[in-house]
C-alpha cells in the first residue's frame, strides 16, 4: 500500500470508520466523544506478537501514560491489551509482572481488559491473567473467553472463580483443533457460555455483533453489558443505551493499524 501512490492515505482513510487514531491524541478525542454519548470505553494501543522484552517495557510506560490521561471517574473508561504485545511467547513470568503493572495502576473500578489471541497461547494467556489476579488484582483485570473453543466451559469457571470479569466473544481465530465450526454450533456454544456465566454470579459482558444472538441472551438472562468495536453497528449501541444497558466501545489506536483494518474488511464481506 505504501508503494502505490496515495495508497496509504487511502487505506487510512476506510480504516478510521474502526480506528481510532493513529496517535494517542487523537485516540482520546474519539474516546470523550463516545463517553459523551453514554458509552463506556476500552482503549487499546495496536500491538501483537513482540519478542523483545525491552519493548515491552516502553509498551508499558505507554499504557501508564494514557490511563493518567483517559477522562476522569466516574466515566465508564477501561483499558485493553493483546498479551503478546508484552512479549509473553518468550517471557510469561516478565509478562505477568507487567500487566500487574499496568493493572495497579488503575482506579477502583476500571479493568485492564486482556485479549484473546490464537489458541497456542490460550494456556499462558489464562495463566498470566490468573497470577496477575492472585496478587490481589482480580478487580482490576478483565479477560476474553472465545465461545468456539471446546475448552472455554472449563476456562470461565477458573477465570469467574478468581473473581476476573469475562469478555465473551465468537472467536476470530481460524484453529485447527479444538473448536466448534462456525455458524450454529458456534452460536449453541456462545448460548450456553453465557448461560454458565450469568449462573456463576461473576462480572461479564457480551461482545458480539449477531443481533439475534444479543438479544436471545438478553430475553433469557436479563439486562448484561455489550460490547461492539468502532465502527460496527453504533446505532444498535445507540438503541442499547435508552434500554438502559451498559455498552462499552472497543478504541484501538496507533500506527501499526493496517492489520487490523484487513480483519475488519474480512469480517464485512463474510471471510
Amino acid at each position: 500500500m505504501k508503494g502505490l501512490p496515495g495508497g496509504e492515505e487511502n487505506a487510512w482513510r476506510a480504516a478510521s470508520r474502526y480506528v481510532a487514531g493513529r496517535t494517542r491524541d487523537e485516540a482520546l478525542q474519539v474516546a470523550a466523544a463516545q463517553v459523551a454519548k453514554g458509552h463506556g470505553i476500552s482503549v487499546d494501543l495496536f500491538g501483537e506478537m513482540s519478542t523483545d522484552p525491552a519493548d515491552a517495557a516502553r509498551v508499558v510506560d505507554e499504557y501508564l501514560e494514557l490511563a493518567d490521561l483517559l477522562p476522569e471517574p466516574p466515566a465508564d473508561v477501561w483499558l485493553s491489551l493483546d498479551l503478546s504485545h508484552l512479549a509473553l511467547d518468550v517471557d510469561p513470568a516478565g509478562a505477568a509482572d507487567l500487566v500487574a503493572r499496568i493493572a495497579a495502576a488503575l482506579p477502583p473500578g476500571r479493568l485492564l481488559q486482556i485479549g484473546a489471541e490464537d489458541t497456542a497461547r490460550t494456556d499462558s494467556i489464562r495463566q498470566c491473567v490468573l497470577e496477575v489476579a492472585s496478587r490481589g488484582l482480580a478487580d482490576r483485570i478483565g479477560a476474553t473467553v472465545q465461545a468456539n473453543l471446546h475448552r472455554s466451559p472449563g476456562d470461565i469457571d477458573a477465570l469467574t472463580a478468581a473473581g476476573v470479569q469475562v469478555r465473551l466473544v465468537k472467536g476470530a481465530y481460524v484453529e485447527p483443533v479444538g473448536a466448534h465450526p462456525y455458524g450454529e454450533p458456534t452460536d449453541i456454544a456462545y448460548l450456553r457460555l453465557a448461560h454458565q456465566l450469568a449462573a456463576s454470579g461473576g462480572r461479564w459482558s457480551l461482545a458480539t455483533h449477531d443481533g439475534r444472538l444479543r438479544e436471545a441472551v438478553l430475553l433469557s438472562v436479563g439486562p448484561t453489558p455489550v460490547e461492539h468495536l468502532l465502527g460496527v453497528r453504533p446505532d444498535v449501541l445507540d438503541d442499547l443505551r435508552t434500554r438502559d444497558i451498559p455498552t462499552r466501545v472497543y478504541i484501538p489506536y496507533g500506527p501499526s493499524w493496517f492489520r487490523y483494518w484487513l480483519r475488519r474488511v474480512a469480517e464485512s464481506r463474510g471471510a
